[in-house]
């Protein structure tokens, strides 16, 4: 079992009176991107470690608990030794740690007690050594907390344990200098706000299969940030692209596939970057409307052409696309998919080339079996093996 233990205890270096952990970070707190990073690594329980409760951080947690993550706020290691489960490996973040979640992910991954250091010479890193300091990220076996809680109430909880988990001979991996620039300490608003909506961003779009990941990731990265930054709502973006779709749609049965289809893909960009926006700001209703806009959108273009094209013949090959991406969806589950498999992203880009080309059936035809192909490779990874 993976259990998060986070530290909020220090203040911001320039707003006097507030928690860092509550400092807007990319349309969140810094705490729930923490939190959010941590449950991404497989962590089931989070601890926070506090030294006030304050309403900015009552929110936080009762955000962060919708999740479907146990949360818990201690105030010092006798209390988190009573909330963690006593077999539970421990992913330690520093009060103001800033990183990414290949970062979290790959110290998840660690066989043993861990401490993430670096050269990087700052006031807010605790030194492990001579030439080392303490990037802000530990796994730990759950008896260093227990070592702790047995000395004095009036020891520093954070540093102690770091001390503690050294003098046990914990590894010390450095950080790697390609993952250096997105990692850091930071407890000040102005810093944590320039840094913030890129990481988040980032963070929201990483997915696996290949139109997903090549194709619109990137653009979602460009458009999410300044829309975060002037706090566009959520709606926007998908109003746009149920616009853009019902113009998609209109242009096609105008006699303009290319075009319409061209169109859908910019709508189904919108649809993707509401959901993005959705997800980074906890709108439950959104998130769940968002889930079907994409393949809602990929759907009507596709009937659209098949209507346009030689009936029944292309109303036959747009069903038989429908009915093999549906099932497609619902038997790829993440943990499943494959960076080749097809997507409703990935029917309207491969069939755009054949429309601009004028072969609206070829198209169908090619996308169905792209999706009858990738089904079949889903029910295999299915199969129990020999």
């Amino acid at each position: 079992m993976l259990a998060g233990l986070i530290f909020a205890t220090e203040d911001a270096d320039d707003r006097a009176g507030v928690l860092a952990a509550t400092l807007p970070f990319g349309g969140l707190t810094l705490i729930e991107f923490q939190a959010r990073l941590l449950a991404s690594a497989g962590a089931t329980q989070i601890v926070l470690v506090v030294a006030r409760m304050t309403p900015e951080l009552l929110g936080a947690i009762s955000r962060i608990g919708r999740r479907g993550v146990a949360v818990d706020a201690v105030r010092t290691a006798i209390e988190a030794v009573e909330k963690l489960h006593p077999l539970a490996r421990v992913l330690v973040v520093a009060d103001g740690v800033v990183t990414t979640g290949d970062v979290v992910q790959s110290l998840a991954a660690a066989g043993q007690d861990t401490l993430l250091v670096t050269d990087q010479d700052d006031a807010h890193y605790e030194r492990v050594g001579a030439n080392a300091a303490w990037a802000g990220l530990a796994l730990l076996d759950g008896k260093r907390i227990a070592e702790v809680a047995a000395m004095p109430r009036d020891y520093d909880f954070q540093s102690t344990l770091l001390r503690t988990a050294a003098q046990a001979g914990a590894d010390q991996v450095r950080l790697d200098s390609h993952m250096a620039p997105g990692h850091g300490i930071e407890r000040s608003a102005v810093a944590l706000a320039q840094r913030g909506n890129g990481t988040v961003a980032a963070l929201v779009a990483r997915p696996l299969r290949w139109a997903d990941r090549f194709l619109f990731a990137p653009l979602m990265r460009f458009a999410l940030p300044p829309l975060m930054t002037r706090g566009v709502p959520t709606i926007a973006p998908l109003a746009a692209a149920v616009a853009l779709a019902v113009s998609a749609v209109v242009t096609i049965g105008s006699g303009h596939p290319a075009i319409g289809m061209a169109v859908a893909c910019v709508a189904l960009l919108g649809a993707k970057i509401a959901a993005a926006l959705a997800w980074v700001r906890d709108e439950a209703p959104l998130v769940r409307a968002t889930a079907f806009a994409a393949p809602g959108i990929a759907a009507c273009s596709a009937l659209s052409i098949g209507y346009g094209a030689d009936r029944p013949a292309g109303l036959i090959l747009a069903a038989a696309l429908l009915i093999a991406a549906a099932l497609l969806e619902r038997a790829a589950p993440i943990e499943h998919q494959r960076r080749l498999w097809a997507s409703p992203l990935a029917y309207p880009v491969v069939m755009l080339p054949l429309l601009i080309v004028g072969e609206p059936l070829v198209a169908l035809a090619i996308a169905g079996l792209y999706a009858a192909v990738t089904l079949a490779a889903a029910i295999e990874a299915f199969r129990e093996k020999p």
